[in-house]
């Protein structure tokens, strides 16, 4: 049997659990034998998404947190640990944005609202680094350990509207870089730091901007599509594959890297 994808029995806390993407790659990485940790401020959403990997045979739990919260955080770790006795990885995929940290077309620089864009810096930048200071010890005491952080193509491209997201996905960018460096050579390389750059899906989060409620296209969905060569918003079962690999020993060699899940979308040239 190959084992280099086999990731049967090991621990996976998903920060952002309760929401399309990160539901998703619970279910998926649960039917593939791991121990899933759903954490998010839904609680009733995430016995939802527990409830169902457990009635399919999987094994999952449900912590309510903040990602902003250093001390629930820890709380979150300490239960983790009283019960499987390790974490073996972490995805960082909480995030999310604000009006007023975007720039409507009616709209100019001066508009933008400066607390929100610092809100929506801190949920997805520092959002990020916290839980990745929290749960990386216990991962540094094993000598092993994977964290996957999520980006976005807004770290590649400066796309308009979307000011503080972008900025804050460009910073998770380098941090994932740094950390990667950073734990390898002052811990061990038995630790890496990788992260994912989905394309255009259809989150709760997107799905007003890109669609209008009769399903067609909004003018942004369409300039999307016009530059993603596979003609399509990917689907959230597509992610779970290059989550599945950096999670792996299948990349025991990778870190400090970027992997896009974009159709094509951050190559498309005129």
């Amino acid at each position: 049997m190959n084992e280099l994808f086999n990731i049967s029995g090991r621990v996976v806390v998903i920060t952002g659990g309760t929401g399309v993407l990160g539901a998703c790659i619970a279910k998926y990485l649960a039917k593939e034998g791991a121990k899933v940790v759903i954490m998010g401020r839904r609680k009733q959403e995430g016995d939802a998404i527990v409830a169902e990997i457990k009635e399919a045979g999987g094994e999952a739990m449900m912590l309510v947190t903040d990602v902003m919260n250093e001390e629930l955080l820890q709380q979150n770790c300490d239960e983790i640990m009283a019960r499987y006795g390790r974490i073996d990885a972490l995805l960082n995929a909480a995030g999310g944005n604000m009006p007023g940290a975007t720039i409507a077309p009616t709209s100019n620089f001066f508009d933008l609202d400066s607390e929100q864009f610092k809100s929506v810096l801190n949920l997805n930048l520092v959002g990020t680094v916290l839980p990745s200071q929290v749960f990386l010890k216990p991962m540094v005491k094993a000598g092993k350990g994977v964290i996957v952080n999520f980006s976005s193509m807004a770290a590649f491209r400066p796309l308009t509207r979307v000011c503080g997201y972008a900025a804050a996905k460009a910073g998770i960018s380098n941090f994932t870089a740094f950390l990667a460096n950073e734990v390898a050579t002052k811990f061990t390389p038995g630790l890496r730091v990788n992260a994912i750059a989905p394309g255009f899906f259809l989150t709760n989060q997107n799905r007003s901007l890109l669609t209008n409620e009769d399903g067609s296209l909004t003018e942004r969905g369409a300039d999307v599509i016009r530059q993603t060569p596979f003609k399509r918003f990917g689907n959230p079962e597509e992610l779970c594959g290059t989550i599945h690999y950096l999670i792996s020993d299948a990349s025991t060699f990778v870190t400090g890297t970027v992997a896009v899940v974009d159709g094509g979308f951050n190559v498309y040239a005129m």
